[in-house]
């Protein structure tokens, strides 16, 4: 079977990237499909993480103006799936365009849509402003309108089929990024884990608020964030005005990032909303326990609330603060809950998620 991904940039370091990775070298060498992938202006840019050696690129070159862009787009976009003749395509663009490739293109063959972010991405803050919210209201009928006209509509959790109003969606959750005989953390180190970028939808000013309250009691734990930094957001001057400096520490993005996980005792997860939250199941598979704001969408479809992790109203920085210390002041705890972590990250497994992708798209055909 040929296979066309089309995305926009796969060189970054962000869960879109990492779970096509995942799924797309798994079809090309365990499950023998021939995989194209098309990007958008990345060049000769490296890979952040590996794709194997199986796929076939194809990059699209586009000017910056708006109206050159799409031109060129809907131009090279049908002259390379006139080339590829593939026999599935699925589309991993969550902007606006991406909604609209089956018009755009013609609809050649069979069509999946992949949605790895929630609705709430359109939200740049939590103010309520009516325009901002008009032009939300709008983006979304567009995507409604687009989304229909694909095969398959999927998205990653049971919550996320509530913000979509179509007759053709479906839940595959990501696959595990991580083998699950990866060693297990022995969540004695007092570290606190958080990873992913810096940006609104992650919330970390939330989590530097908890942590403050957190070191009044625990002040010899260490709070790590590992991500994509972004000045804009200004955690480190946060930090220096909750007085948190000294146990708070800012990384970037780092490829082996189970060393990481192996060296920490909790994982936090302050995010507004998510698409599905990979971080939460590459966390357990380690056997490092989860606290998690209960965010739409994917914490409540990953954690078992006091069984593997626990779940906080989103937005509750006491209560979670409150959480994230009764882990600290009780190693059984944490060793109790991250057994049973390493359990619910079976249920991930990328041969049993790629077996759900396979029946997919030959069902298509």
């Amino acid at each position: 079977m040929r296979l066309l991904y089309i995305t926009n940039q796969i060189c970054g370091a962000a869960g879109l990237e990492r779970v096509l990775s995942i799924k797309a070298k798994l079809l090309a060498e365990a499950y023998h499909y021939d995989v194209h992938i098309i990007t958008l202006n990345q060049g000769d840019m490296p890979l952040f993480y590996d794709f194997g050696n199986a796929i076939t690129y194809h990059d699209i070159e586009l000017p910056q103006n708006k109206l050159g862009y799409l031109k060129g787009y809907v131009k090279q976009l049908r002259s390379y799936v006139k080339k590829i003749q593939p026999d599935v395509i699925s589309v991993c663009d969550d902007g606006l365009k991406g909604f609209f490739v089956p018009l755009l293109i013609g609809k050649p063959c069979k069509m999946i849509y992949e949605r790895h972010v929630s609705k709430e991405i359109e939200k740049e803050n939590d103010t309520f402003k009516l325009l901002p919210w008009l032009k939300r209201k709008l983006t979304f009928n567009l995507m409604y309108f687009g989304g229909r006209y694909y095969d398959k509509f999927v998205v990653l959790t049971k919550g996320n089929l509530n913000e979509w109003p179509l007759k053709n969606t479906m839940v595959i959750n990501n696959p595990l990024s991580f083998s699950d005989t990866v060693p297990r953390s022995t969540l004695t180190n007092k570290i606190v884990l958080a990873v992913g970028r810096h940006d609104y939808q992650k919330g970390y000013e939330r989590l530097l608020e908890s942590w403050r309250l957190v070191m009044q009691q625990h002040s010899d734990w260490k709070l790590h964030i590992y991500g994509k930094k972004n000045p804009s957001i200004k955690l480190d001057a946060l930090a220096q005005t909750l007085n948190i400096t000294n146990a708070v520490s800012f990384f970037d993005p780092v490829k082996d990032i189970s060393n990481v996980y192996q060296n920490s005792s909790i994982f936090a997860l302050s995010s507004r909303y998510e698409g599905f939250g990979m971080v939460l199941t590459e966390a357990m598979v380690h056997g490092v326990p989860c606290v998690s704001f209960d965010c739409p969408y994917g914490p409540s479809d990953i954690i078992d609330h006091d069984v593997n992790g626990v779940l906080i109203k989103n937005g509750d920085t006491e209560a979670f603060a409150k959480a994230l210390s009764k882990l600290m002041s009780n190693e059984d705890l944490r060793l109790q809950m991250g057994q049973a972590a390493k359990e619910k990250a079976s249920h991930f497994k990328p041969e049993k998620i790629l077996n759900e992708w396979d029946a997919l798209f030959r069902s298509l055909l």
